[in-house]
């Protein structure tokens, strides 16, 4: 029923998105240190995307055992958070059109490299409690899952300017990628915590 407590959340499940948090903080400071020495939209949209992961997660945190209705609130407001690195990202983007000069494709592809290397390991401990806690869990999740994505076109974008291509244009598009990603799932988890409010009204 409705009024029912809501069930002590998972040790696991609470450690599981504690360590994600923390892991999310740690890379954003690497990765957007990186993006500011060598001009990288990408990067830049990824580093503030580590920030947004690190924030839900530990909303999350505070969120499980809340009944719900609770639950599908901080959700909606979870996939309102997800939408700021599209909105950075198109900013940024702006700002590599005003100054044309490509990023250094190492550096790119390095960065890249961990950050995919971070994002699957907070995927695939996430995997295991992604239907749990509604739309909560299924955000930290798709996060991680879209962020190793984005990471694999960083590292083509590099590949592409180092030996293809000497230009913004490789960079400035998996940029506007990752921003696309975010929006999607942001979109994702509205829906699932309407879902989930609907269902607590029932």
């Amino acid at each position: 029923m409705a009024g029912a407590a809501p069930a002590a959340p998972d040790p696991a499940l609470r450690r599981t998105v504690l360590a994600v948090a923390l892991l999310n903080l740690g890379y954003f400071g690497v990765e957007f240190a990186a993006a500011l020495r060598v001009g990288s939209v990408s990067l830049f949209a990824d580093s503030i995307d580590f920030l947004e992961d690190a924030s839900v997660n530990l909303l999350i945190l505070l969120a499980l055992g809340w009944s719900a209705a609770a639950r599908a609130r901080v959700g909606m407001g979870l996939a309102l958070l997800l939408l700021m690195p599209t909105l950075t990202g198109l900013w940024t983007a702006v700002e590599k059109l005003l100054e044309p000069i490509p990023p250094d494709p190492f550096t790119l592809s390095l960065v890249g490299l961990g950050a995919l290397a971070v994002n699957v390991g907070c995927a695939l401990m996430l995997a295991r409690f992604r239907r749990r806690e509604g739309s909560l869990t299924r955000a930290a999740f798709l996060s991680a899952r879209n962020d190793a994505l984005a990471n694999l076109g960083i590292i083509l974008a590099g590949v592409v300017t180092a030996y293809l291509w000497r230009s913004i244009w490789p960079d400035l598009v998996v940029g506007l990628v990752i921003a696309a990603i975010n929006a999607d799932a942001a979109r994702e988890v509205w829906q699932a915590a309407r879902a989930e409010a609907a269902e607590s009204r029932a």
